[in-house]
Parts: C-alpha cells; structure tokens; sequence
C-alpha cells in the first residue's frame, strides 16, 4: 500500500481545529481524495467525533488518553483508515492540552512507521484572540500552566495558523502576524478563517507538499505541564431527550445561556464548552472557547419527538463542580417540557502524561 499523508493539526483548545479539518476534508473530498480523521480526547462521547460523522467523513477516534500516551492507539486508527478507506490524506487532532508533540508523536512516526506515512511540517493553530494576550505578556485567560503550554505548542510548531481572522480587521492581523514572526524565529506563520474560507487551500498545499522536519524538540517542565492540563475540570456527557414535536434549538439556546450565566457568575476560565444537538441527519452546534462574547451556535436541529444532545466542557475549576454545574443548568432548561435519560457521563481530571516514546 502507497504511503498515506498525514497532517498534525494541533493547538489549544477552542483554537478552532475541528472547523478547519472538516472544511479540508470537504474540499479534498470534491477533488476525489479519500480522505480520513483522527479525533481525540481524553474521555469517549466526543461532539467533534459526531460533528464530522454527520458530514458523512470516516473518523477513527482515540478517547481515554491523548495521542502521546496511547501512541500504539494513534497508530491503530492510522492503519484502520489506511485499511478501511485506503486514505490518501489524514488529518488528525490532538487534545487541545497536549504539547511536545515533535518528540512524542512525530519522531516516534518518522523513526518506525515511516513506510506507512508521510508527516507533514507539525502545525499549531491559534486563535488571534488568545494569541495577542499571549504574545504580548498576558495569559490569554487562562491559567499560568495552562497559558505555559499554550506557549509551548507555539514553540515547538513549524506551522503557526492564526484561524478566526474574520474576527479582527486587517491591519489588527498585519501587526499580529508581524510579531509573532518576529517572536518565534524561523517558524512559518500563516492565516486562515474557516468561516468565509480564506487561506485554507494555502495552509494545506504548503503543508501537503512539505515534510515536517521534526527538529524543534522542547526544553519542557512535565510538573508544569501536568499541573496546567490538571486545573481544567474535563465533563464529556450525552443525553437522549424525548418531547412531543419538540423545537429543539429553542432549548439548545436555553441551555447555551444558562451556561453563560454561570460561567459569568462564577468567573471561570473557559478552555471550550461544546454542544451537538442531534436529530437524525439535523443538527446544531453550540461552543464557548473564552469568555461570553465566544458563543457561537450554527445549524438547526429542527422539530421531531427524539433528540440526542452530547456535551464536551473544559472548564477551569473541579471535576466535580463542573459536573454540578452542567447538570444543574440542564435541570433548569429541561424542567418538566422533557424526557431525559442519560446514556453517557463522565467527568475527570487528566492525570499526569506519560509518553510511549519521547525522541529527543
């Protein structure tokens, strides 16, 4: 079998990677391409894993420990899409809290599966937001480990993505392409927004056509990095609703503000919140990736009798506040209008990573 491409599509979470996969993975699709996904998350249930199903994509997921620490589950999917679908291209997405990346992932591929696929330059995405913060001193709202990694996924990328250029003017994206130049050395630095489509074809010919060099190996605190992936409380829940011609965006939205309302009380820092309302092939996506102005929601899950709801929260405070959290707001949009039934619940603390391999 023909070697397989394979792109890295890293960078913390909310920093929009799920939109830019699912947009490539369209556009190679149209061209002919067989194309695969691989997701990841610490904990099963995930909404990225059924937003891209529903665009009818082959995604293989790895849930229960990110790439680097299940490296022989991450080759795992990468064969069963080289078997199942005989991918030309796949596109894989790792925790949003994972970092050292070249050592742990990359080399490992490069040194024993490199018959297999082609790895391309390792890119990290960022949001302008969080990256301006970040570049210039701050902690992009977040904690000060959870901020550190965020600096290292910049340090050890031979790719920056600036996505959500939409949400600056131009001469805001100038000056920030400018500096993050001028602050990370000899790493490329390029733009895309997922929503109105600009520069996607240009990062994926740039990386299509290149292979990572996989030389940029951290100098990283496991202490720190452990601690900063620890204040995040992570919940990961789905939920099957039943309602007599129910309109369901109506309670999406509800449940949407209720979580804004608390988020806003209580003054958390948010890493996402993530929410898929499903109603057979309709659906509707909700997500926070910061503070309240972050809430977007798109499509529409339409009116029927049956729903499924699946939420992903990445939140900084307890496991166990988050949990109470989530349900108390999921109480109060529900009330007496529905059904419930939870089919899926859990909510964790990541524990401390420990590679399979780590290549320096």
């Amino acid at each position: 079998m023909k070697q397989t491409k394979l792109i890295i599509a890293g960078g913390f979470l909310g920093a929009g990677k799920t939109t830019l996969i699912w947009e490539v993975a369209q556009r190679l699709m149209a061209k002919g391409l067989r194309v695969g996904l691989v997701t990841n998350d610490q904990a099963p249930e995930l909404v990225d894993s059924q937003l891209l199903r529903q665009a009818d994509l082959k995604v293989a997921e790895v849930a229960g420990s990110c790439f680097c620490c299940n490296f022989n589950g991450f080759i795992d999917a990468i064969k069963s899409l080289r078997s199942d679908i005989e991918a030309d291209v796949i596109l894989a997405e790792p925790v949003g809290s994972c970092a050292d990346l070249t050592a742990t992932i990359v080399r490992p591929l490069k040194q024993f599966h490199n018959t297999e696929v082609i790895v391309s330059p390792l890119t990290v995405l960022s949001d302008p937001i969080r990256l301006k913060s970040i570049l210039y001193g701050g902690d992009g709202g977040l904690h000060e480990d959870a901020a550190y990694i965020y600096r290292k996924q910049l340090e050890e990328s031979e790719v920056i993505l600036i996505t959500k250029t939409d949400l600056i003017s131009e001469e805001e994206l100038k000056k920030l392409v400018k500096d993050t130049k001028n602050c990370f050395h000899g790493t490329k630095v390029m733009t895309v927004s997922s929503h109105n489509g600009n520069g996607v074809n240009e990062w994926f010919e740039d990386v299509a056509n290149r292979q990572g060099e996989g030389t940029k190996i951290l100098d990283i605190n496991y202490d720190t990095y452990a601690h900063g992936e620890a204040v995040l409380g992570w919940l990961n829940g789905t939920v099957a609703l039943t309602g007599k011609h129910a309109f369901w965006d109506s309670l999406l939205k509800d449940i949407m503000k209720g979580l804004v309302q608390v988020i806003k009380d209580k003054k958390l820092n948010v890493g996402h919140i993530k929410v898929i309302a499903e109603n057979g092939k309709k659906y509707a996506v909700a997500n926070i990736t910061g503070d309240v102005s972050t809430l977007q929601v798109r499509g529409s899950a339409g009116m029927s009798d049956n729903l499924k709801l699946i939420i992903n929260a990445r939140v900084e405070t307890s496991p166990e506040q988050l949990d109470e959290i989530v349900k108390q707001v999921l109480v109060d949009a529900i009330g007496d209008k529905y059904q419930d039934e939870i089919l899926a619940w859990r909510y964790l603390m990541p524990g401390r990573p420990n590679p399979t391999h780590r290549i320096v």
